[in-house]
């Protein structure tokens, strides 16, 4: 046997892909839980093909999951794979611009038929020509080697092709050290009922690990070390993973039964899967039959006392916008969560957008102002949920969760808190009477007025119907000041409309101090983002850092009402960069509101911000911001690699 290199690397980036019927997906997501087991932190960016059954080995139909991982902490999925395992020429020809020079690509041969390179494009074979040369290219039978290893289970040759992806992740858990036991655990549990699947995948598996260590064409296995974390139990998690974990603790921290009105659409569905199991926590899931039945029932279990949540994506908001217009009228809470995804109409439903700002902060008729909150990283989708329900039942109001398809499906591992550290929320139902009548006769009597405010938050009372003595009217029509009968008076809908604008500037003063990450005190550009531009921001900062160069970064969790400090924070910079998935929807809203310049750096493509392409355009504005030679900023920024 070939004697065996072990190189140390301080992070690598892995992308597997194929057909959609190949199992990409669950072939990352298994090598990222054997990563997260490792310690090691980690980025993650499925991409899934938008047909349900794109024709095989077509470039539509090619699915693929991108991770990260590394021995410290990083913040993105990467820009460009280190290592392509491609499945067919299909995947390889997708994919392969994405590569840099050097990277190396491991192809399983078996389809690199005529037919299948003429469905991918291919007028000659790239495995039996120079076209690779720049590359790192390891031809792998992985189909054949696969069938000839299970072949004692008499599967048919279809059934044992099927598991070639184990053995490719078997084969990529010898090259980097990843332990093994957590994904044959994962098969046994899975294919318990067929044993012969179970075995076979257990044995392809096994096969492709023994295949690195024994074979000369893997001389060198690598080894990325757990990266420093906090103390504390972690886990993986997705973005909706932990919004519905989130929402679910918002109900044990409030004390209110959750209920979820929702029709499935892409990405937001896996919400409504992961509470659907959670009925043992006081939620209740409703699969209405469109997206207006969804928000009305939730906005009925709302006025019922519950916490009324509806999911979708932008095409289910404009459906459900007339809705929220109610829900702000009545001034009942209500979480709207957009995850966000590319359009306009449908648009592209597996890719990832952040394009639906405006329409969240305008998209209704009226003056009918909505309270916008966006988490950041896919574990941050559990904060951002706990924050939009404080919102939501503290200022009656109608919330918006803005996530978006990379958070989504993405994952990181996230440490699991204890209950005792979440924030608690005081629903503050009313209880009794709250206003004294004088009758003619001068007697007076005790009755409820529902839109009656707390004078620090201008919240009106939540009173659970059927409370005696606490009956009163509620509807879409315009309500009178206090007593919340139909009024029709000019005078008083100019009032009612300026009382809820108000409320939710109101909710501005809940928020704490803007964090300013401006380390030297020195910079003079600001870079200032939101929801998950997080990630590449924070690497494009990162790499001019390392250049020597100053640079602020800002990133907002309240889109409505902003921060209260935030003009005093833009007033301190030179110049301000916001970079976005959209046309510069945050940049309108920064410029209308604080008269500030604030420059767009906007990529619409489906797929997050590179940090490499991001850092060039912030050096080149803080060139221009301190004077110096872009030119030489921008080499020093090219030459600063960093952990992503």
């Amino acid at each position: 046997m070939v004697s065996k290199q072990v190189k140390q690397l301080d992070r690598v980036i892995i992308r597997f892909a194929g057909d959609s019927g190949d199992g990409m997906q669950l072939t990352g997501d298994r090598f990222t839980q054997e990563s997260a087991a490792f310690g090691n932190d980690l980025q993650t960016l499925p991409n899934f093909p938008a047909e349900i059954r794109a024709p095989q080995g077509t470039l539509p139909g090619v699915s693929s999951f991108q991770v990260h991982f590394a021995d410290h902490d990083i913040l993105t999925p990467g820009d460009a794979p280190d290592v392509l395992v491609a499945m067919n020429p299909a995947a390889l020809r997708a994919n392969l611009d994405d590569l840099p020079k050097g990277a190396t690509i491991i192809v399983d041969t078996h389809d690199f038929t005529g037919r299948n390179l003429t469905k991918a494009g291919y007028a000659e074979n790239p495995l039996e020509n120079d076209s690779l040369a720049d590359y790192a290219l390891h031809p792998v039978d992985l189909t054949g080697l696969t069938v000839a290893a299970v072949k004692e289970f008499g599967l048919s040759r279809k059934d044992a092709a099927r598991a070639k992806n184990m053995f490719a992740l078997g084969l990529l858990s010898w090259m980097y050290g990843r332990p093994v036991e957590s994904t044959i655990s994962f098969l046994e549990r899975r294919f318990a009922k067929v044993a012969d699947i179970r075995d076979a995948n257990i044995t392809a598996f096994k096969s492709g690990w023994n295949f690195g260590e024994t074979t000369e064409a893997f001389a060198v296995s690598y080894e990325i070390k757990p990266a420093p974390m906090p103390a504390g139990t972690y886990r993986n998690i997705t973005g909706n993973l932990a919004l519905a974990y989130g929402l679910v603790a918002a109900g044990v921290r409030s004390g209110l039964p959750v209920f979820l009105g929702s029709y499935p659409i892409t990405p937001a569905s896996d919400i409504l899967h992961e509470l659907s199991k959670h009925k043992a926590f006081g939620v209740t899931t409703f699969q209405a039959e469109d997206e207006i039945a969804g928000v009305g029932a939730a906005i009925g279990a709302s006025f019922a006392g519950s916490l009324g949540v509806t999911t979708t994506s932008g095409p289910g908001i404009a459906l459900k916008s007339e809705a929220i217009g109610l829900a702000v009228m009545t001034e009942l809470p209500l979480l709207v969560v957009d995850v966000q995804r590319g359009g306009p109409s449908t648009g592209l439903p597996t890719k990832t957008e952040q394009a639906d700002l405006l329409q969240a902060m305008f998209g209704r008729n009226g003056e009918a102002p909505v309270p916008i909150v966006a988490p950041q990283s896919p574990g941050d989708c559990f904060d951002a949920a706990l924050e939009a329900a404080r919102i939501a039942v503290t200022y009656r109001t109608p919330v918006m969760l803005l996530s978006d398809g990379y958070l989504a499906n993405g994952s990181e591992p996230w440490r699991i808190p204890e209950v005792d550290e979440l924030p608690t929320i005081d629903p503050a139902f009313a209880t009794g009477p709250n206003h004294e009548s004088v009758g003619k006769d001068g007697s007076t009597t005790e009755d409820f007025w529902p839109y009656l405010r707390d004078q620090d938050t201008l919240a009106r009372p939540w009173a659970v119907p059927g409370t005696p003595g606490l009956e009163h009217r509620i509807g879409g029509l315009e309500k009178g000041d206090g007593h919340g009968n139909i009024s029709y008076d000019p005078a008083n809908h100019d009032l009612m409309v300026r009382t809820r604008q108000a409320k939710v500037d109101r909710i501005a003063e809940s928020l704490p101090p803007t964090e300013v990450d401006d380390p030297s005190g020195r910079a003079k550009v600001l870079v200032l983002g939101w929801g998950s531009t997080y990630g590449p921001i924070g690497a494009g900062v990162r790499r001019v850092r390392k250049a020597g160069y100053d640079v602020a970064q800002v990133h907002l969790r309240h889109l409505n009402p902003f921060p209260k400090d935030l003009g005093e924070i833009l007033a301190r910079y030179d110049k301000v960069l916001v970079p976005e998935m959209n046309l510069g929807q945050l940049a309108l809203l920064l410029r209308a509101k604080y008269l500030v310049n604030a420059i767009g750096y906007n990529h619409v493509r489906g797929l997050p911000l590179k940090a490499a392409e991001l850092a060039e355009a912030i050096g080149e504005l803080v060139a221009r911001a301190e004077g110096v030679d872009v030119n030489l900023v921008a080499s020093a920024t090219d030459s600063a690699e960093v952990g992503q």
